[in-house]
């Protein structure tokens, strides 16, 4: 302990006589650890989509791991606002170009990481076909990213 205590005088004795010194050390140290923090990522944020089959009762699911996606979702109407065939349709043209720019990331970038694998012939349900529809609307509204135009 006394050789601590010898070595915190010599230090403060030597180190911090200069009146600038100690100012320029917390301004270094506090420089030092705003520059470690790990930065935020803007221009490709991650997405994740999947759609999942079980097979033993033929039920599918979609899971989206964006964490905004389920408060958009709910500020959605219902998903009776619009018919299956309605969401379908649309559906089907977004997850065509989806793929087309996931299979292009040259082009597009690295945003459409997953492949959506949607067959058109398969009955998805009402609430799959809602939840992919307004994930592509979230997708337009959060990131401005428009697969389609709808001449709206």
């Amino acid at each position: 302990m006394k050789s601590f205590n010898l070595f915190y005088r010599s230090f403060r004795h030597h180190s911090f006589s200069h009146p600038y010194l100690l100012p320029i050390t917390i301004l270094f140290v506090v420089l030092l650890a705003v520059s470690c923090q790990t930065s935020k990522k803007s221009a490709t944020p991650k997405q994740g989509l999947e759609m999942t089959i079980d097979n033993d009762s033929t039920e599918y699911s979609l899971i989206v791991l964006d964490p905004g996606y389920e408060f958009y979702l709910a500020t959605q109407p219902s998903a009776n606002f619009h018919s299956q065939q309605y969401y379908e349709s649309w559906n089907q043209q977004y997850v065509t170009e989806w793929n087309a720019r996931h299979r292009n990331p040259a082009q597009y970038g690295g945003f459409y990481e997953t492949e959506i694998n949607y067959n058109s012939r398969e009955d998805y349900g009402l609430d799959l076909n809602y939840r992919l529809y307004y994930y592509f609307q979230f997708i337009k509204d959060k990131y401005g990213i428009r697969l389609i135009e709808r001449g709206r």
